[in-house]
């Protein structure tokens, strides 16, 4: 798919919406103007796309890929609406660029993968907890970093261990964004249905990596849960 620029438009409201570059050392602090919505968000809410030498729109997960790049939202629906939009990312990019039609797929797959990356290195460095009584045990010692929940796992083991966190700890964070067949993947199973992160130097790391796979899979009456459970 090829997006044409219109040069009639005003294309004033455009002219921040593209950086000068990637971050020399991206923390995710600075706010960036969405190309969809035109909200300011923090980066680390927010996915870079840069264009390729021959015009393609490419999805920089880490923001670190070279020259000037726009930035989106975490939202499924706000990047659809942007591929389709007349312009779109045209206007951004002040350029015609060409956007696969498959974009907002590629995107939950980045996005899955850097998740996927952080469970990995957090289980060679056993700072991963896998199985229900493991889960469990665990909880009894110490608070979690994070819970895992395959979102279609048995609800039943899942308010078990939710319920007990809970009541040791009050407020747990719990991450349901991934099915069991994704969190098996990042250690080598097919399936993983009850996990933990321990406290520690992972814990930051994958906050920041599954809050954005969280927001964009995230629609209405949809069935990841909070990411805190237990607060008010």
């Amino acid at each position: 798919m090829t997006q044409s620029l219109d040069e009639s438009e005003n294309l004033a409201d455009d002219i921040d919406a593209m950086d000068d570059g990637p971050e020399k050392k991206p923390d995710g602090s600075p706010f960036r103007l969405c190309l969809a919505t035109r909200e300011r968000l923090p980066a680390s809410r927010m996915i870079r796309f840069a264009c390729s030498p021959d015009g393609d729109v490419v999805p920089d997960i880490a923001g670190r890929l070279p020259g000037r790049g726009v930035w989106v939202s975490c939202d499924k629906e706000a990047l659809q609406g942007l591929i389709t939009a007349k312009g779109g990312f045209s206007r951004g990019f002040k350029r015609q660029v060409k956007v696969s039609p498959d974009l907002v797929e590629l995107v939950d797959s980045l996005l899955l993968q850097k998740c996927i990356s952080t469970i990995g290195l957090a289980k060679r460095a056993s700072a991963l907890i896998l199985g229900f009584d493991q889960v469990r045990n665990e909880l009894l010692k110490r608070r979690p970093g994070w819970l895992l929940e395959a979102s279609d796992g048995a609800d039943d083991g899942r308010r078990r261990l939710l319920g007990l966190a809970v009541a040791q700890y009050e407020r747990v964070r719990v991450a349901t964004a991934l099915k069991s067949s994704e969190l098996g993947a990042a250690v080598g199973r097919d399936r993983v249905i009850h996990g933990l992160l321990k406290t520690g130097q992972f814990t930051d790391v994958w906050t920041k990596d599954y809050r954005r796979l969280y927001e964009f899979r995230r629609m209405v009456g949809d069935e990841w849960y909070p990411e805190t459970v237990g607060s008010n």
